[in-house]
Formats: C-alpha cells, sequence, structure tokens
C-alpha cells in the first residue's frame, strides 16, 4: 500500500479489478452499481436508468460488468432494476445466493463504503441514501454473519461494522484478499503492542507496590528503634527487621534466604506484618 493512499482507497482499487466468473454474480454487482449511484430519466415517456461515476476505475468496472451480462442496453437494465419505483432497493431475487450476495455487498462498498485507518481504529461503513436502502444492505451482511449496525447521520443512513473481526470477515467476503492480509498484519502487531504494554503496566504496578511495601516496613522498623529500641522486639522479629534494614531494596524471598535458617516468602511477610502491626500500636 503506497504512503499516499488511504486504507479504504487501496482496498478500493483492489475491489475495482475484482470481476466474478459468473454472470448472476455480476449482475449482483451491477445492480448495487445503480443501487447506489444509478440515475433515473425519462426519455419517450420511458424511465430509463444511467450510471456515471467521477472515479474512471468505477466506469469501467461498470461498462466491463454491463457487457459481460449482455446489459448494456437500457431494455437490459431495466429488467435487473424496475425504473417505474426507486432505485434504492433491488430484487430480492438478485441476492438470493450467497455468492449474489457478496457480490452486491462488494459493489456497494465500492460506491458508498469506507474503512478507517486500521492502525487508528476499526470503522467498516456504507453510506445509504435511505432506510430502506440501509435495511437490505444489513440484511445481506447480517444474513452474511457479519454483525451490522444502522446509524443515521444527518439525512443519510450508515451500515457499519466496529470490531477488527467483523471487518476481516467483511474483506474477505468482498474478495479484497491483499487488503484482508494487510488488515490481519496490523491486528496482530497491535495486539503484541497491546500484551507488551499490559506487561510492562502490570510489572510496573508490581515495583510501585512492592517498593511502597518496603519504605513502609522501614518506617516502621525506624520507629519502633526510636521509641522503645529494637531490642525490645523478640529475637525472630529483631533478625527480621535487622535483615530488612540492611537490604532495602531486596525482594521477600531475598529477604528469606538472607535469614538464618532461610525462610520462605511467606514467612517473611508473616514477620514483617507483625512488626507493622507493633509499630501501628506504638503510634
Amino acid at each position: 500500500m503506497e504512503n499516499n493512499i488511504s486504507f479504504s482507497q487501496s482496498v478500493k482499487n483492489e475491489l475495482a479489478n475484482h470481476i466474478d466468473n459468473s454472470r448472476h454474480c455480476q449482475i449482483a454487482e451491477l445492480c448495487a452499481f445503480l443501487s447506489f449511484e444509478g440515475q433515473l430519466s425519462e426519455e419517450d415517456a420511458k424511465p430509463m436508468i444511467s450510471f456515471a461515476s467521477d472515479y474512471p476505475q468505477l466506469q469501467k468496472k461498470y461498462f466491463t460488468l454491463s457487457n459481460k451480462t449482455n446489459s448494456i442496453s437500457n431494455d437490459s437494465l431495466n429488467y435487473f432494476m424496475n425504473p417505474s419505483q426507486s432505485l434504492d432497493e433491488v430484487d430480492g431475487l438478485i441476492i438470493q445466493q450467497t455468492c449474489c450476495k457478496r457480490a452486491y455487498m462488494r459493489g456497494a462498498f465500492l460506491m458508498a463504503g469506507s474503512i478507517s485507518d486500521p492502525n487508528k481504529g476499526y470503522h467498516f461503513e456504507i453510506v445509504c441514501k435511505s432506510d430502506k436502502q440501509a435495511r437490505q444492505v444489513q440484511y445481506i451482511m447480517t444474513s452474511l454473519e457479519l454483525d451490522a449496525k444502522i446509524v443515521q447521520r444527518q439525512k443519510y443512513h450508515v451500515v457499519y461494522l466496529k470490531e477488527g473481526e467483523q471487518i476481516v470477515m467483511a474483506l474477505g467476503l468482498m474478495g479484497a484478499s491483499k487488503a484482508l492480509m494487510d488488515l490481519e498484519n496490523i491486528r496482530i502487531l497491535k495486539d503484541m503492542r497491546n500484551t507488551v504494554n499490559r506487561r510492562v503496566n502490570c510489572e510496573a504496578a508490581n515495583i510501585s507496590k512492592t517498593v511502597n511495601a518496603a519504605v513502609k516496613q522501614i518506617d516502621d522498623i525506624k520507629y519502633i528503634d526510636e521509641v522503645k529500641g529494637l531490642a525490645s522486639l523478640p529475637d525472630n522479629l529483631y533478625e527480621m527487621a535487622m535483615v530488612r534494614l540492611e537490604n532495602p531494596d531486596a525482594s521477600l524471598k531475598d529477604l528469606g534466604e538472607l535469614m538464618d535458617p532461610p525462610i520462605g516468602k511467606s514467612g517473611v511477610n508473616h514477620r514483617l506484618r507483625k512488626i507493622g502491626e507493633i509499630a501501628d500500636k506504638l503510634r
């Protein structure tokens, strides 16, 4: 993917070159083109459909699909899309098969879809002209096991996906295999970074907790020494206090190994807690 092309545009560039082999799938995608960007007009009191796009790639694909389906003439186009009605909804027979639903979804995305930069977040959407069109797009996507939602944005109805895994599925269904791999690589890197950050944060929290505990233990020992003297402590606690004072940065495990005889972490923790209780009573 070139640096000056957005992820969304790179997906569209890939899909613009994707032509299904089956005529019924070609028709489904062609109908998506007309549903989203078709223009109704009238000629000799007869309704007509036309298509025009500002993007040469899409215009080229439209004519390719039209030629392959023998529907370049208005009579043929009118057979697939009823111009006497709104173009917002296509005949259910056209999108009956799973492969045709995928083709229609691809065409709808090419006409009115976008995907956010996956490095910044996960968002896939198709902007529809009406609630009727949005409901049909949602139906197609949910029938393909995508958790598509609809939100109204000003006068438009937007069908969208928010989860990275769902967007990966959508790319696969539309036939954008290269974009799918790019997105998966980004997701893997993000997951790795998040895992590392969680571990670093966890370790930092543990270090902070250990340091705070050691500071309190030393403060307690010094306070007892000032008020009553460490000699007032039982022998096992006295030894523990001296070892802690001499090794302020040592872990509980290391402190236990410095005792004579050595004791475990739980033993060290128990003795330091007893010292803390004595200091609290003196306070």
